[in-house]
């Protein structure tokens, strides 16, 4: 059977001599070869010639003459410290457009193996940290990772510069997904957007790099209930370690630090792993002003918030290389800097891994097969697991392979002709992502700050001078920057007065409702006890945490403008996930049901209520700052609410918790050691085993998931081997 599989070969990754951690010192031995090798190839830069010698011919030899002399040699983010190696094919994105690198790709046509001792289902961020550990630990054992997209170069938010200051550049390939109306929201919809590419959403994120507190992650291990004393442990102690394997983070020059103030704590972070959190060597005039307005508000400033403890005012890294500022993501970090020396490590790229298949719909004989279909067309084929399966296709994608499979709510399935193989009613329940709406103001001042992005556009040298910066060694200026730095996270009891009288609703709710219905929960729960039993569950926790003067409700982020965003950290409403029986390999049909629960509404209005002081600190109305949304006119609880059914963005991205770690008798999919009930083989890693949302964007969570899973996966099969 003929496939395409990318399989590496060692090259290394940078273009000029440069040590990340002293700031890019050039080497002149270093130099010296890089030149040779640059010399070999004929033409230039902008050439397929050029590019074909650089990457797969006579070039690539010379470069790696080159390895003994470059060490600790990374300009083009794609590795740490020490020679790095990559596919042909990654390795040509670092320096040329796509369309340039077709002739270097380093694809072969072969024979797709029959059968490997492990198959990912998808080759996103926590499908390639598993990939990445489980290829490392076992050397002897071999692992497939099946992915719908391809390699690519993933950009940065303002990657590539461009003189002409537009926004935001271009992106690696996604899916767009348009959700269906939610009715408490004026029937308005969400457009989601989810990687398609290798390396999942860490390759089109927003590259805000956050951790949750620690009372999120141990609401998620009181959410296991009594189970038996050998269960994983998944609170903040259970998994801070993998927090730190998963991401190293490398402080900004001293001069940096002096100029805008960051601060961070060395302690929180391991340092070990080539995805890199950094705080950017650049910020536009006006950030350090709004700053100064919420410690008006009396907002405490916190030194860092990666350790846990995250209420206050923090300073945020981003999802970049600490020299060149590209975006540093699972593609790179977990595939491309591994795989020369990883001869057990296959990716089959262009591939839907449609289904698992238990031969007689017998769930005890596993592990499963995976059904593969090419992307471009070609017959299905299979591959099988000796150890096992692991889904890994995300928060949208994962509950789509199982219900294909036959694993899922039962009279869902039924409905759509699909014989049930496992019943399990949690598979794409349970939905949940952050939302909110925005704070707006004008100034009706000069604003005494420089610069900002309107200079973009009417300073021509500093624009020029931006576009340069950014390919410098190391980059400097606007683009090297991404969604965010700072952000506030603020508790409920700082929020409201009102905030006893919202938690006991939320407690009554758990304790008294007597139905589906009184609870707000999807007509798609039908009657299902152990749905209903689990959001129970999850309210009384969710009061809980919401009472605590140290956990946050709200976030909001801040970069320049005049437009605050208020996201809700811990919304109580309940959407689903359901394959469209019409079209059962494309997208399925996502129904947020956004502020179903209207206590979510009284949420958003509080939320609103205090974020709309900003515009009323000293610092702001010293710049003629005046409110446009909500407006003056939103005043009353009416008015406001119209306006948060009216502006609620529904999506900040970060869709989850559709087969979550939950006891089963709760609606569970998985248990604490990830694996799905009741089928043997087959786990399930990746956002959609969160049981809820963290007060976090999710990427920083989504690798921390994948190192915590690739131990406990390693674990139990050492044991397998010692055995």
């Amino acid at each position: 059977m003929k496939s395409t599989l990318v399989i590496g070969a060692a090259l290394a990754s940078s273009a000029l001599a440069a040590n990340p951690i002293w700031g890019g010192a050039s080497y002149p031995e270093c130099t010296a070869c890089l030149d040779r090798t640059f010399a070999t190839c004929p033409g230039n830069w902008e050439t397929q010639e050029y590019a074909e010698c650089l990457c797969a011919g006579a070039g690539s030899s010379v470069f790696i003459d080159c390895v003994g002399t470059c060490q600790l040699v990374d300009t083009m983010g794609i590795g740490q410290a020490g020679i790095v190696t990559s596919g042909f094919y990654a390795y040509c994105l670092s320096f040329f457009p796509s369309e340039l690198c077709e002739g270097a790709k380093d694809l072969v046509t072969n024979d797709t193996w029959q059968s490997y001792d492990f198959v990912i289902a998808g080759g996103g961020t926590s499908g390639l940290t598993v990939a990445d550990r489980l290829t490392e630990r076992f050397p002897d054992k071999t692992v497939l990772v099946i992915e719908y997209g391809d390699v690519e170069y993933a950009p940065g938010i303002f990657d590539p510069p461009q003189i002409a200051w537009g926004g935001s550049g271009p992106r690696a390939s996604s899916w767009s997904l348009v959700s269906t109306p939610s009715p408490a929201l004026n029937n308005n919809t969400v457009t989601l957007s989810l990687g398609k590419v290798v390396g999942g959403s860490s390759a089109v994120n927003g590259m805000f790099f956050d951790r949750g507190s620690r009372f999120d992650y141990d609401t998620w291990d009181a959410l296991q209930g009594n189970r038996s004393r050998s269960r994983i442990d998944w609170s903040w102690n259970g998994i801070y370690p993998y927090f730190k394997k998963s991401t190293t983070f490398t402080p900004p020059r001293e001069e940096t630090v002096q100029q805008y103030g960051y601060t961070w704590d060395a302690a929180v972070w391991g340092n070990t792993t080539p995805i890199y959190a950094s705080l950017p060597p650049f910020l536009w005039g006006d950030h350090l002003a709004i700053r100064e307005a919420y410690k008006e508000m009396g907002i405490a400033v916190s030194r860092e918030c990666a350790g846990g403890d995250k209420e206050g005012l923090c300073w945020i890294p981003t999802s970049a290389h600490p020299v060149t500022f590209r975006r540093s993501y699972a593609g790179t970090g977990h595939y491309a800097d591994v795989i020369a020396q990883r001869p057990n490590y296959h990716l089959l790229v262009k591939h839907q891994a449609v289904r698992v298949v238990y031969p007689e719909n017998d769930v005890r004989s596993g592990p499963p097969f995976v059904e593969v279909r090419p992307v471009d067309g070609g017959p299905a084929f299979n591959v099988s697991a000796k150890n096992e399966v692991v889904i890994s296709a995300g928060a949208i994608g994962t509950p789509a392979v199982l219900q294909r499979s036959g694993i899922g709510p039962a009279d869902f399935l039924q409905s759509a002709n699909i014989p049930v193989v496992l019943d399990l009613p949690g598979v794409g329940s349970n939905f949940q992502d952050h939302a909110g709406p925005r704070v707006q103001w004008t100034y009706t001042e000069p604003l005494p700050f420089y610069p900002l992005p309107t200079d973009m556009q009417t300073n021509a040298t500093f624009a020029a001078e931006a576009a340069a910066g950014f390919n410098k060694t190391p980059a400097e200026g606007p683009y090297t920057l991404a969604m965010s730095t700072s952000s506030i996270w603020i508790p409920l009891p700082n929020v409201t007065a009102d905030y006893e009288t919202i938690i006991s609703t939320i407690r009554e709710l758990a304790d008294e409702a007597p139905s589906r219905e009184a609870l707000h929960l999807p007509d798609a729960y039908g009657s299902d006890e152990t749905l209903i039993a689990g959001y129970r569950a999850q309210l009384r926790q969710l009061a809980d945490q919401l009472a605590n003067p140290h956990s946050a409700s709200l976030e909001s982020t801040w970069g320049t403008g005049s437009s605050i965003s208020c996201i809700m950290l811990h919304p109580l409403s309940r959407g689903t996930v359901r394959l469209d029986p019409r079209r059962p390999l494309e997208l399925p049909v996502v129904d947020y049901r956004s502020a179903s629960n209207p206590i979510d509404i009284t949420i958003h209005m509080a939320h609103t209520r205090f974020l709309r002081r900003v515009v009323h600190t000293e610092v702001v109305q010293g710049l003629g700052g005046v409110e446009v949304t909500p407006g003056e006119a939103a005043q009353t609880d009416e008015q406001l609410e119209a306006f948060v059914r009216r502006n609620t963005a529904q999506s900040y991205m970060h869709p989850c918790c559709t087969a979550a770690m939950l006891p089963k008798e709760w609606g569970g999919v998985v248990a604490t050691d990830l694996k799905v009930y009741g089928a043997k083989g087959l786990r399930v890693v990746d956002l959609s085993i969160m049981p809820v949302l963290p007060g976090a964007h999710t990427s920083a969570t989504a690798y921390a998931v994948g190192e915590k899973a690739a131990d406990i996966i390693i674990r139990e099969w050492s044991r397998e081997k010692d055995d």
